[in-house]
């Protein structure tokens, strides 16, 4: 794997997507120019972080200039505080930032415009929706640019999250759309295995044989998709034999309306942020 380079970054609230991302930029092949700085609430959180190599870790409740010290010489800053913590935490460091550095979002619905409204001119934002699979290299992250970065900035974005995954560049407004699909995708992905798995125990297999079974076929299938040519449908059709009992339970499936189901699912996550966009 080819050596990144990547300038000071500083993760503000390195709860969940934070700390996913921060176990990229920990990686032997990942190298951080300046050093990466953290900051949480409380000591307990911070505490075990700052062991990492090249990672220095701020409680706020023990250091009230964190924050100010975090974002000293950082070229790109991750937000990763909840959502309604957002415009206060963009009020207290919009004078800590540097000058031409990129402020990078992972909080879910606050948009664009309220990043841009609450900091400096001289700050590029780039809004991000990265994914669970993130916390084992395998993440899908799509990304957005303002109205002030620029294609470099965009770039060295890309990069931080390639340190956890893919990555999908999109206008703003498809972002709360790409949430639906990679950015919930993972829980739908596991509630179908708790459902197949239910059903493996009614017919008889225990606990840990439904899990071998169930589990062991998603990644076995998930591996072939990823290494073969083939499309999924192509794969599908690979394995229900005309006639065969593949095929019929993939009738039912289809008769149950599953491809319905699925977009209202998805239209429904979407109409939800939309409302937390709105402050709802």
């Amino acid at each position: 794997m080819s050596e990144t380079t990547l300038p000071a970054i500083a993760i503000l609230g390195a709860g969940s997507m934070g700390g996913a991302i921060l176990t990229g930029l920990v990686q032997p092949h990942v190298r951080v120019d300046g050093g990466i700085r953290v900051t949480n609430r409380t000591e307990a959180k911070a505490r075990p972080l700052g062991e990492l190599d090249g990672v220095t870790s701020y409680a706020l409740e023990e250091t009230p200039d964190a924050q100010a010290r975090a974002l000293a010489g950082a070229k790109v800053v991750l937000v990763g505080v909840k959502p309604h913590m957002v415009p206060d935490l963009l009020r207290d460091i919009a004078d800590d930032l540097e000058a031409g550095s990129i402020v990078v979002s992972v909080a879910a619905g606050v948009t664009i415009e309220t990043f841009e409204s609450l900091l400096p001119e001289s700050v590029a934002v780039i809004r991000a929706m990265p994914n669970t699979p993130s916390f084992v290299g395998k993440g899908v992250t799509g990304i957005a640019p303002g109205t002030r970065s620029s294609d470099d900035d965009l770039a060295l974005a890309r990069a931080v999250f390639e340190t956890v995954g893919q990555v999908v560049e999109v206008p703003e407004e498809q972002i709360d759309a790409l949430s639906t699909i990679s950015g919930s995708g993972p829980a739908y992905v596991f509630y179908l295995i708790e459902e197949f798995t239910r059903a493996a125990i009614d017919k008889g297999f225990s606990p840990e044989q439904a899990a071998t079974l169930v589990e062991g076929t998603f990644a076995g299938a998930t591996e072939l998709l990823t290494q073969s040519e083939k499309t999924p449908e192509e794969l599908r059709l690979n394995v229900t034999s005309p006639k065969g009992t593949t095929e019929k339970a993939v009738e039912v499936l289809q008769q149950a309306g599953l491809h319905e189901t699925f977009a209202r699912a998805t239209d429904a996550a979407l109409a939800r942020a939309r409302e937390l966009a709105a402050g709802d």
